[in-house]
């Protein structure tokens, strides 16, 4: 059989009209039957393209409400039937079915439909049945039918036919079928999620993920690896729905970063300010506006802010633009940027800057993927949040008012740092943060010194740990790691509790004069 195989009878049923018309015009001035059904007829005809509707092609009128239409030997016979294949033929001329060699699909609109929240019925009605079976059949049969099932291919199969004379080429054939065949696979993944969601159904016996490709990225986390962004449909605001204002190509460490950094910085309802480095926040705070937070969080640590990325969660304005502009960032991202702000990044031609439209929602049920060897592990995301009402007062003495202010915000900044994770907080500002260490006092030491640095840096008298708060995402083994918060000059502990040990440590702390409170939650971030 020869590579090229001429394009005659085209099927057409899209939910997505985009550029049907113009690619329908084409089909005809090259001589092609067009088939089509429904809306998708009505607006090729309206045109004034002539089209051929399938009820009147297979001699069966569409019945149940449209559920049955496509469903027919005549449809499924022309995709499938083997050119060439004397028995195949033979059956074709018996039963008047005429060879199908291009055929259109996009899906109803499934995953559109649950997005907007729609009522179950309305989802039900939106799984598409003819539109997967004709697919399948026709990418099956990719030796001689050609499948379109993205609009940005128009434009590929127009070149071909244009190139060939009407013809496809095989490889364009296997290229479009292999996307045919991982979109119906997207397809049925969106719906069995949407059915364990209302069945309530967490993990589910089988669990299959797909995305979108959005983006090729030059390599991953280092140069020898290769790597791509996926998107899977999902629009909680952030790297997946940002628009890049400016800069060059976001990298795959940008990428991960940058969720990092949002992810964080939407956990506080008051002007916040994050700087991120390879995951890690090395500064957070909040601010009356966001240009004082951005001077607090970059006082935390200045010298990891360098090459650093900076997320927001207001409207960033010129003032706090200036600011950023002073020091060298790789991303900056927010909901929103003003004109003025956009201005002062201008001359930084390699700064990325993304806006995102929204903040994500720290409270939304979410899951997470890690690949293992063989397989993966699945968890809900850690949406967990602690109130003051939840809190536990165990030490002899209660936390000031501050005190528990603080505590409250460095807990929610301990669930986004890699474990161990200590974080020393005063007055709505991080001023030391320990992360990954293997040992907690080792964390604790290290957050310490950081705070050191930056006092002798920004020519303080003393550190900014003295008379801060301290956070640990889960719970001290043993006393030392509270003692070397007390000699960093904490004056509040705030942990999960939980440990044998927590009558030592709780002494401990009585002992330095140490306010503490449990939290009965751990955010432990590998």
């Amino acid at each position: 059989m020869s590579d090229l195989m001429p394009v005659r009878r085209a099927l057409i049923s899209v939910s997505d009209k985009t550029g049907l018309i113009d690619f329908a015009r084409f089909l005809e001035a090259q001589g092609v039957e067009i088939l089509s059904t429904g809306g998708s007829a009505k607006a090729i005809r309206d045109a004034g393209i002539k089209v051929v509707e399938v009820a009147d092609h297979t001699g069966f009128p569409e019945m149940l409400d449209g559920r049955v239409k496509t469903l027919h030997p005549k449809v499924h016979g022309g995709l499938l039937g083997i050119r060439g294949n004397a028995e195949h033929e033979a059956a074709m001329k018996a039963h008047a079915i005429a060879p199908i060699d291009l055929l259109v699909v996009n899906l109803y609109p499934f995953e559109a439909t649950v997005a907007k929240g729609a009522e179950y019925d309305e989802c039900v009605e939106n799984i598409d049945i003819g539109g997967p079976a004709m697919i399948r059949a026709a990418s099956k049969n990719h030796a001689a039918v050609t499948v379109v099932v993205d609009v940005e291919d128009y434009a590929v199969v127009k070149a071909e036919m244009e190139a060939n004379k009407g013809s496809t080429t095989l490889g364009l054939r296997k290229t479009l079928a292999a996307t045919a065949y991982a979109r119906t696979g997207a397809y049925d993944a969106a719906i069995s999620q949407w059915f364990a969601k209302e069945l309530g159904d967490t993990f589910p016996r089988r669990v299959v993920v797909a995305g979108e490709l959005k983006q090729s990225l030059r390599y991953g986390e280092n140069p020898h690896q290769a790597a791509a962004f996926y998107v899977t449909g999902h629009h909680r605001p952030g790297v997946a729905t940002a628009k890049q204002l400016q800069g060059k190509e976001l990298s795959y460490n940008n990428l991960n970063d940058t969720d990092a950094a949002y992810e964080l910085v939407a956990e506080f309802e008051a002007p916040a300010v994050a700087i991120i480095k390879h995951a890690n926040p090395c500064g957070v705070a909040t601010g009356a506006d966001i240009v004082s937070a951005y001077k607090a969080a970059l006082a935390t640590d200045p010298v990891s802010a360098f090459g650093g990325i900076v997320a927001i969660n207001r409207r960033l304005d010129g003032a706090t633009a200036e600011e950023i502009a002073k020091l060298f960032t790789e991303v900056v991202i927010a909901p929103e940027a003003d004109d003025a702000a956009v201005a002062a990044f201008a001359a930084k031609k390699n700064l990325r800057l993304l806006v995102t439209g929204g903040m994500p929602d720290p409270n939304e049920a979410g899951m997470t993927l890690r690949p293992v060897a063989g397989g993966y592990l699945f968890q809900t995301k850690d949406n967990g949040r602690v109130s003051l009402a939840e809190l536990k007062v165990v030490t002899k003495r209660a936390p000031s008012e501050q005190e528990l202010k603080d505590l409250l915000f460095a807990f929610r900044v301990c669930k986004h740092v890699k474990s161990n994770a200590i974080i020393y907080v005063k007055n709505g500002t991080t001023v030391g943060i320990g992360a990954g260490q293997m040992s907690r006092v080792d964390s604790s030491r290290i957050a310490a010194w950081k705070s050191q640095e930056a006092a002798t840096a920004a020519g303080l008298a003393q550190p900014e740990t003295i008379g801060s708060v301290v956070a640990s995402d889960a719970f001290f083994p043993f006393a030392d790691g509270l003692l070397a918060a007390a000699a960093a000059g904490a004056t509040a502990v705030i942990q999960p509790g939980g440990s044998m040990r927590d009558a030592e440590v709780i002494a401990a702390a009585d002992e330095k004069g140490l306010a503490m409170v449990f939290t009965g939650m751990r955010h432990f971030r590998h």
